[in-house]
């Protein structure tokens, strides 16, 4: 099939490669338009873009979906098939009549669960121990269009949203590649989503990651998880912000003590009392500093036990 594939991200680019690699063709690759990233704020294109022009391939980078000038170069192309991963826009249905066949998407969930921009995430902060992929039949309504395939995939307990995303990457192009071969046949099935049992997934932001030190340490250990490279959960050290990378809860009694207080320090880095628990933190990225282990920042600013952060 002749396919328009639009996608931004690395997790898309993977599912590009592989759709380069097979027996389809890919006419064009929307993206979206390049951004200042960094340090130094260079512009630089997104990954599906850097994919796209290490094969000769065709790349559009619309500011609107919607502008006549676009659509008009989508409709040039000829497509059977738009195929979206990861794009980071709601395309219109302006766009969505354009193909011969319809528009799909992969979305990183089991839908009808965690519709929106950051399923990975969500599922590991809220401690599920399963998610998987979906792709549906691109519908006017965000998430919500019919199931043509899903898979489950097992969320391990040491898993962050960096590990499960990459392991994703590698298993969902196999499952993308072999529902384009029931649609080519017109073998496919559509099941409609089950509304009512709908959950959301939104944006991440930076004011998520703030540690609650009175939360449970299974919560927070799942946060740490789950918010993972972006915004990173954090707490504060004398006025200075500490991303947590890395901890491990532990099974005894803080209850003496209070949350935030600082129980112990020993060769793995030190234990932070939570409710129903407390946390080991084993990993940290101090303000204007490098990621390092939770032990060199103990040694590096003299943390001590009794100190609470707030």
């Amino acid at each position: 099939m002749n396919i328009v594939f639009f996608g931004s991200d690395d997790f898309a680019a993977a599912h590009l490669k592989a759709l380069i690699d097979s027996r389809h063709e890919v006419a064009a690759c929307v993206t979206q338009p390049d951004k200042p990233k960094g340090r130094g704020w260079k512009v630089s294109g997104s990954p599906v873009k850097q994919c796209a022009g290490e094969h000769k391939i065709l790349v559009l980078q619309p500011t609107r979906l919607r502008d006549e000038v676009f659509l008009s170069q989508l409709r040039c192309l000829d497509s059977d098939l738009f195929v979206v991963v990861a794009y980071g826009q709601f395309l219109p249905d302006e766009v969505l009549a354009v193909p011969h066949r319809f528009a799909v998407n992969v979305h990183s969930s089991l839908l009808p669960k965690y519709r929106g921009a950051a399923p990975i995430n969500w599922a590991i902060v809220n401690g599920e121990r399963q998610t998987g992929i979906s792709i549906m039949k691109i519908s006017s309504v965000l998430d919500a269009g019919d199931i043509l395939v899903q898979e489950k995939i097992a969320i391990a307990r040491d898993d962050t949203a960096v590990t499960l995303r990459t392991r994703m990457s590698q298993i969902c192009p196999f499952f993308l590649l072999e529902t384009m071969d029931t649609i080519e046949k017109n073998a496919y099935t559509l099941t409609p989503q089950a509304h009512e049992a709908a959950t959301f997934a939104p944006k991440l932001t930076k004011e998520l990651g703030r540690i609650r030190w009175d939360s449970k340490a299974e919560v927070i250990y799942n946060l740490v998880r789950g918010l993972l490279p972006w915004p990173a959960a954090y707490t504060f050290y004398k006025g200075k912000l500490l991303k947590i990378l890395e901890t491990e809860v532990m099974d005894k009694d803080f209850s003496v003590v209070s949350s935030g207080e600082v129980t112990e320090i020993d060769k793995k880095g030190f234990v932070v009392a939570a409710a129903g628990g407390g946390l080991r933190i084993k990993k940290v990225h101090f303000e204007a500093s490098r990621p390092m282990e939770a032990h060199d920042f103990v040694a590096g600013h003299k943390l001590g036990v009794g100190f609470r952060f707030e």
